[in-house]
């Protein structure tokens, strides 16, 4: 039914545009409608681009070029070679500064049953059927060597039409997925919002939650400041001290004997980074023309000659050996001597309340630990920490208040990361925000190449390795193109399209970092067309995807993908 209904447009326009030219008379041949007004006279032509310059009626195509413009010649090739550098025509010496711009956009094909069409002056008469815009076979019109080009509009026309209609299927499927893209990019758009409101949320209770722990910590720490501490061990400050520098000393003997063997291991790794470029040096083929090998060679040269500073690792791994003896074993130091258990003077302090009352002992308590808070703020008395420990009640309280803390940061981090997406460019309709992360490839041979939307692209040889970078997602732009498309509508076409920029990918060797220019056109389904290394390292990308149907570029409606009909 379809069919049919296209059937009868194509008769009912072909029956209106030769009941026009009927109305509008004839023409001289190669003439196009909008150009008819000029040649209306029968008796006399004026150059279109110079009104100055009038002729008698039989010069229009009599096969030589009296216009500068070449207007008096539309249905011969006797203009064609007319440019900016032509000379002056015998016809216009009055005119001081004539016009030699072509002002017809070339020869203009009926062709009957399909398109009307414009082809270069320079094709009229040729020898040559081009059927692609002259399906008439008018272009031809002097049988050139006997050359007859018949008329294949119709049967041009049919496939064209039928071609057309599949066409206009697909992008009428297209652009009713680029709408499903558009309700999915805003509920994305929406789910994101509802994070942050309910992240502000969140943040308002974390912060007072930590303000509270960080109050709790204050008060615990403040509680143990005040408390008076009786040594682990019955012994004297003295011996405290020397069980706190005998730790030290043992951490210290360790990190002495773990750079120890560091150093070792380093020293091995360059022998054998050494061999191998030596190796390399040797057996590199010096007639092979690349400056990256040869500059490697030379620095290897280079770094070979310096003088090495001399080898005294031997007496400076007995020092070493020495040092990380255990102080038992060398005699260094006498611990004993310092831990011997020595009544404190905090035991005696501890005797003496025991003979006191309760009441009484409580309150000296308690007076003794607000002195003891007075002079440790005021950094009169040092806190009652021993060997570098907290209570339990200090540790707890700063562990709670560390978890608060990190909750409250990464909410926090959370909140930022979805502002700034908010604000990210994700083109018109928000529409790419919806293909984000999705990932569409093409098998080229060789190669796989891989195409992640709003993320990289990349390439992964089908004989195996890693993959390489071809740039990462930089920001959305718009390009000029001008391209045939292909029979099968897999093709950029010309005007501008919506371009995603891949920069900063895998490093070149002797080149720059790769990077990839995606040219998007309008198509049924995400599909990579087609890839070319335009420079070294340089990609394009020509991809067809429903989510640049009818985008704006620049304020027009571009629907890209289909070529434009029009004269």
């Amino acid at each position: 039914m379809k069919s049919m209904k296209n059937a009868r447009f194509w008769v009912l326009l072909s029956l209106a545009i030769g009941s026009i030219e009927a109305a509008e008379g004839p023409r001289p041949r190669g003439v196009a409608p909008e150009f008819a007004k000029f040649y209306k006279s029968t008796e006399a032509f004026t150059c279109i681009s110079n009104p100055s310059i009038k002729l008698d009626a039989s010069h229009v195509n009599d096969d030589y070029c009296d216009c500068p413009d070449g207007s008096d010649e539309p249905g011969t090739s006797a203009c064609s070679y007319l440019s900016d550098l032509s000379p002056s025509f015998a016809s216009d010496v009055s005119v001081k500064e004539p016009n030699i711009s072509l002002a017809l956009p070339g020869y203009y094909c009926k062709n009957k049953g399909h398109l009307p069409s414009y082809i270069p002056f320079l094709s009229v008469n040729d020898g040559v059927c081009d059927y692609e815009f002259c399906c008439d076979g008018s272009d031809e019109w002097a049988k050139v060597g006997g050359k007859a080009c018949e008329d294949k509009c119709k049967e041009i026309g049919k496939e064209w039409r039928k071609n057309d209609e599949q066409r206009q299927k697909a992008l009428g499927s297209a652009a009713k997925k680029r709408k499903e893209l558009i309700i999915e990019a805003a509920r994305l758009r929406k789910e994101i919002e509802g994070r942050i409101q309910t992240l502000g949320t969140q943040i308002e209770g974390s912060v007072i939650t930590v303000n509270n722990l960080e109050a709790a910590l204050a008060e615990v720490e403040k509680q143990e400041k005040g408390k008076v501490m009786k040594s682990s061990g019955s012994g004297s400050r003295v011996s405290v001290l020397a069980g706190l520098a005998k730790d030290r000393i043992e951490e210290l003997r360790g990190a002495l004997f773990d750079v120890w063997r560091q150093r070792d291991a380093a020293k091995e790794r360059i022998a054998e980074l050494e061999g191998i470029l030596s190796t390399f040096k040797e057996e590199y083929n010096p007639n092979f023309n690349d400056e990256g090998v040869k500059r490697a060679v030379r620095s290897w040269e280079e770094y070979a000659a310096r003088e090495k500073s001399p080898d005294d690792d031997a007496a400076r791994d007995r020092d070493l050996d020495e040092f990380t003896k255990p102080d038992s074993d060398s005699g260094a130091i006498q611990w004993s001597e310092w831990e011997d258990p020595v009544e404190s003077d905090t035991d005696v302090l501890y005797k003496i309340e025991e003979y006191l009352p309760k009441q009484i002992r409580e309150w000296i308590d308690q007076k003794l630990r607000d002195l003891r808070v007075m002079l440790v703020e005021n950094g009169i008395l040092a806190g009652s920490r021993h060997s570098g420990s907290e209570s339990k009640a200090v540790v707890n309280a700063r562990d709670a208040l560390k978890v608060a803390e990190d909750a409250l940061r990464e909410n926090q981090d959370q909140l930022k990361s979805h502002k700034e997406d908010l604000n990210k460019d994700y083109g018109q309709d928000d529409v790419f925000r919806a293909l984000k992360g999705r990932c569409v490839s093409k098998d080229s041979g060789e190669y796989v190449y891989e195409l992640c939307w709003l993320d990289r692209t990349k390439q992964r040889s089908k004989k195996g390795g890693s993959e390489t970078g071809m740039g990462n997602f930089d920001r959305i732009d718009s390009i000029t193109v001008d391209e045939e498309v292909p029979p099968d509508g897999k093709g950029i076409g010309s005007g501008e399209r919506v371009v995603l920029r891949y920069e900063n990918g895998q490093h070149c060797w002797n080149g720059p970092n790769r990077s990839t220019l995606v040219v998007l056109a309008c198509a049924e389904k995400d599909e990579v067309w087609k890839i070319v290394e335009e420079e070294k390292c340089v990609y394009r990308m020509e991809v067809g995807t429903p989510a640049a149907c009818g985008i704006a570029v620049n304020g027009r409606e571009k629907a890209g993908g289909t070529p434009k009909e029009e004269l």
